[in-house]
C-alpha cells in the first residue's frame, strides 16, 4: 500500500526562500518516492531579474498573508 505524503505548499502560495529571503510563489510541485519534494518558485531576485528556480520543500517558509 503507498503512502500518501500531503505536499506542504500549494500551487499559487506565496512562499520566502529561507537562506535569501526572497518572495515568490508556488509555479510548480514535484513529488518523488526517494528524495525531498520539490517545488519551482517563480521570484524577484535581488538584482531585479524575474526568476525560476527549484527548491527542495524545507528551503522554503510559507508567507502569512
Amino acid at each position: 500500500m503507498a503512502t500518501v505524503i500531503k505536499l506542504k505548499h500549494e500551487l499559487g502560495q506565496v512562499v520566502k526562500v529561507t537562506i535569501s529571503g526572497e518572495k515568490g510563489h508556488v509555479k510548480a510541485r514535484a513529488e518523488y518516492t526517494n528524495c525531498r519534494n520539490q517545488y519551482l518558485i517563480h521570484y524577484l531576485a535581488a538584482d531585479g531579474r524575474a526568476v525560476d528556480s527549484w527548491f527542495d520543500e524545507d528551503e522554503l517558509t510559507p508567507v502569512q498573508p
